[in-house]
């Protein structure tokens, strides 16, 4: 991974930090740095066509109300069918 960043420094690497910090602030920097690595990833797994099995599965909402329980099963009545023989 060294000869992909070319000449680029600890020196330099300090200096984009330090210009990120000052223009994003220090409540959005780690925020960006997680979304920017997740980014990296998907695209890194797209490229290479694996699967990522250490992501976290998506957690559904649970319904504020649960829902309505089913009616209790009426038994039904016999019906009556009249003799069309007689």
């Amino acid at each position: 991974m060294g000869s992909m960043l070319g000449n680029i420094g600890p020196l330099e690497i300090i200096v984009v930090l330090i210009i990120a910090l000052v223009v994003f602030g220090p409540k959005r920097l780690p925020e960006l740095g997680s979304s920017l690595g997740k980014g990296i990833r998907e695209f890194r797994n797209t490229v290479t066509g694996e699967k990522d099995d250490d992501a976290e599965p998506e957690v559904k909402a649970i319904p504020a109300t649960p829902p309505p329980a089913p009616a209790a099963e009426q038994p039904a009545e016999p019906e009556v069918v009249p003799d069309k023989h007689s």
